[in-house]
C-alpha cells in the first residue's frame, strides 16, 4: 500500500475513512489499483503520488485514462471530506458519505511526465442541493501544471457503513 505524503496536516488521509473501498483509483483494498492517498492542506485536499512505468500511455508519459482515474478518484474523496468538515465532524464519524462522479471535464495541457512525483489540488467550489458538489482539481508534475479539470460529484450514500452500497435518489 502507499502510505500518505508526510505534509498532511495531521497524517491522516480521506481514503482511510472509506470502509470497503475497492476502486481500482482511491481504494486501499484493491492491491493492484493507484492506492491514491488525499489529504488536507489547509483549505486544499491535495494528493501526490508516484507513476511507475506501467502507467505509460507512451513512453515517459502518463497515459491519459490514468490521469482521469487519478483527478476522478481525488476528487470524488475531496466531496467527502468537505462535506464532512462542513459539519465541523472528524474523518471517520458518522454518518458516512460516498460520491460519485456526475461529470468528468479535463483539459490536457501539456504531456505528463511519468519519471517524478505528481500532485492534485482539489477544491469544492459550488454546492448544490446539499448533494451535488462542483470540484477544481489541477495536476502537476514537476511544478507545472499539466492538466485541470471540473468535476461535479453527487452523494449517494449517506449512512453508516454497509456491504451494500444504497443510493440516496432511489426515490426520485
Amino acid at each position: 500500500m502507499k502510505t500518505p505524503d508526510s505534509d498532511t496536516e495531521t497524517g491522516d488521509y480521506f481514503q482511510k475513512y472509506m470502509p470497503g473501498d475497492i476502486c481500482f483509483g482511491c481504494g486501499h483494498g484493491n492491491t493492484a489499483g493507484l492506492q491514491i492517498c488525499s489529504f488536507w492542506q489547509e483549505d486544499e485536499c491535495v494528493c501526490n503520488w508516484q507513476p511507475e512505468a506501467k502507467h505509460q500511455g507512451w513512453p515517459n508519459l502518463i497515459c491519459g485514462g490514468i490521469i482521469a482515474t487519478l483527478i476522478d478518484c481525488h476528487c470524488m474523496a475531496s466531496a467527502m471530506a468537505t462535506a464532512v468538515r462542513n459539519e465541523n465532524r472528524a474523518l471517520g464519524t458518522l454518518p458516512e458519505y460516498r460520491f460519485a462522479t456526475g461529470t468528468l471535464n479535463i483539459k490536457y495541457l501539456k504531456p505528463t511526465p511519468c519519471t517524478g512525483l505528481l500532485t492534485l489540488k482539489a477544491k469544492v467550489i459550488t454546492i448544490k442541493q446539499q448533494r451535488i458538489y462542483t470540484l477544481r482539481c489541477d495536476l502537476y508534475a514537476e511544478q507545472l501544471k499539466t492538466a485541470e479539470a471540473e468535476v461535479v460529484a453527487f452523494l449517494v450514500y449517506q449512512g453508516a457503513h454497509s456491504d451494500k452500497t444504497q443510493a440516496a435518489f432511489s426515490n426520485q
